[in-house]
């Protein structure tokens, strides 16, 4: 019992990363049907960013504050410089742009940065909790904590506020967005910047408990990306549910099979859903917007 809940503490906490990486690829699809392979790279931006301007002598919050701020400022050059331009071109071309993206945000970070891993201070002590035989890391709560806060507020940022309904009339209708009076480009751009934001914060919580490193976003977006495949891309509660999914697999697998295979389970998930379930847990029975 012991050992099943220790995998489970570790399944749910790096699941929460998961689902926060899951959440941006969401939101920037509904927006804009676009998947963006560079959303990994906000986790390094979030992540590196606090680790430098930390170490520069900046009090952990504000080197956090800062470290979120660069995120979204990237997201939104990303938009601006490589996504805007390119409008009407095909996915394909739209997913190869973002990943010649990413590719140059690494190249960026490995010259502003280094090419070391590095780590954060756990943000309330390091001493394990017990639970049940087993132990969870405070930090760990801050993970899962943060997600859970950052997926209520995407919520009602998108069901209880103006700006958050012109996101979804723009993911339902661009054309009728437009006829309507919404500024389009606007709300493409709030899109990449709030997505920058939540992967940068998932960045900062985690690299207490994980180390990161400038390549460290690619990992993190190809979970992310089987995390919202699992859940149904464009669903926000099936990009959570395809994260801790994903999360748990990866920990049960790690723990009851071979730690040998466990990057590769997120891959299974993939081929397994585009087998069974192509539309993904919570994916409707049509792609066609209304």
């Amino acid at each position: 019992m012991a050992e099943f809940l220790q995998l489970l503490f570790s399944g749910l906490t790096v699941g929460a990363v998961y689902a926060l990486v899951a959440l941006g690829f969401t939101l920037i699809y509904n927006a804009s049907d676009v998947i963006n392979f560079a959303q990994g790279d906000f986790v390094m931006i979030g992540g590196m960013g606090t680790v430098f301007l930390a170490a520069a002598g900046l009090s952990l919050p504000l080197a956090a504050f800062i470290a979120i701020l660069a995120a979204v400022a990237v997201g939104l050059l990303l938009h601006r410089l490589a996504i805007e331009p390119a409008r009407g071109a095909s996915p394909v071309a739209l997913i190869m742009i973002t990943i010649g993206a990413s590719i140059f945000i690494k190249g960026v970070a490995q010259i502003v940065f280094d090419k070391q891993f590095h780590s954060l201070p756990a943000f309330t002590g390091s001493d394990p909790i017990a639970l049940g035989g087993a132990t969870i890391l405070p930090q760990s709560l801050w993970v899962v904590g943060g997600a859970i806060v950052l997926f209520i507020a995407l919520y009602l940022f998108l069901e209880r506020t103006l700006l958050g309904k012109a996101v979804l009339a723009t993911a339902a209708n661009r054309l009728a967005a437009r006829l309507v009076g919404i500024n389009v480009k606007v709300i493409l751009a709030l899109a990449f910047g709030v997505s920058a934001a939540i992967g940068a914060i998932a960045g900062v919580l985690v690299t207490p408990i994980t180390l990161t490193r400038y390549d460290i976003g690619t990992l993190f977006a190809l979970k992310g990306f089987a995390a919202a495949m699992v859940g149904g891309m464009g669903h926000p509660l099936g990009a959570v549910v395809g994260g801790v999914l994903i999360g748990l697999m990866e920990a049960f697998g790690a723990g009851y099979i071979s730690s040998t295979y466990k990057d590769g389970v997120a891959f299974l998930a993939i081929l397994l859903v585009l087998f069974f379930m192509p539309r993904g847990l919570f994916g409707g029975g049509s792609v066609e917007r209304v």
